[in-house]
């Protein structure tokens, strides 16, 4: 039987809810509020029952649609970046002082370069700590271990000695990944505090990131940069009234996967809008004052 591939939480929740008929699902906490001009949908896992059927780990997931910001081109840096910036403060809490921010991904492949992109755009703090001007900001150190096809080396490794070496609170995990819908590539972010396997948006699943592999807490920000295109396909005979799909003629498209022809442009504005959301998180800045450090 043929399966709608996503990465998001939120999907997955949807997908089951309709095949069951039910609003939610035992085990799931899952709720949409409007704030900051976007749409976003919490999706808490309680038990380890709803986990396996969600195909996700027990934990926390926040949506954000930005598709509204990204309609008034004037201010949609600031406003994406002030909403992604205040979900992110709010799932870490209070009592984080250091951060390592990893950007996952193949930089040469447009749909897998979200993560060293918007690595690019993080304000790096960590060796300006003893300066007195920046006393105050979160200690913050970035690295993009690249892919295991150039290095030779797991992501998971790179990262478990640097955490060894620099001791963070926490690492934040930047990496694309996979929708269901077409609709929700480029304009959907997903936080979530349960860690990320790296690949998994271009279906080149990898070493896991998480509390148990690097030894802190590992908080992840997703970003849809493609659909496979099996799922696409359903999608569309869906949307079109058509379910009687025969499974055979669509096996082996799973690892064709689609992605927006403008997928340029989208990841190098949305690599800022992650960056700067990561910055206004940890940072005691204003979007003005982040601008003026950051160029």
């Amino acid at each position: 039987m043929l399966q709608y591939r996503t990465d998001l939480a939120m999907e997955a929740h949807e997908l089951l809810c309709a095949k069951s008929r039910a609003q939610t699902l035992s085990g799931v906490d899952s709720r949409t509020v409007f704030r900051r001009g976007c749409s976003v949908t919490s999706v808490r896992i309680d038990t380890e029952g709803a986990a396996r059927q969600l195909g996700k780990p027990r934990g926390r997931y926040v949506t954000l649609d930005l598709s509204p910001l990204q309609k008034n081109a004037d201010d949609v840096l600031e406003r994406a970046s002030r909403a992604v910036g205040a979900e992110l403060r709010a799932l870490l809490g209070e009592n984080v002082k250091s951060v390592l921010v990893a950007g996952l991904g193949n930089a040469n492949m447009t749909p897998d370069a979200i993560g060293p992109r918007s690595a690019e755009h993080v304000l790096v703090t960590r060796h300006l700590r003893q300066n007195g001007a920046f006393s105050a900001f979160c200690s913050v150190s970035v690295l993009t271990p690249g892919v295991l096809g150039r290095t030779g080396i797991e992501a998971m490794e790179t990262l478990r000695g640097t955490v060894r070496a620099v001791q963070p609170d926490a690492v934040i995990a930047i990496d694309a990944l996979a929708s269901r819908s077409l609709m929700r590539l480029c304009s959907t972010v997903q936080l979530s505090d349960t860690g990320i396997v790296p690949g998994s948006g271009v279906g080149n699943h990898r070493c896991p990131l998480s509390r148990d592999t690097l030894g802190v807490p590992v908080y992840a920000i997703g970003v849809p940069t493609v659909v496979d295109a099996a799922t696409l396909t359903l999608d569309v005979l869906e949307e079109a009234g058509k379910s009687d799909v025969d499974p055979a003629a669509l096996r082996g498209h799973e690892t064709v996967m689609v992605t927006t022809r403008d997928i340029d442009a989208q990841i190098r504005e949305l690599s800022r809008v992650i960056g700067y959301g990561i910055d206004l998180a940890l940072q005691p800045l204003d979007f003005s004052e982040l601008c003026a450090l950051m160029g």
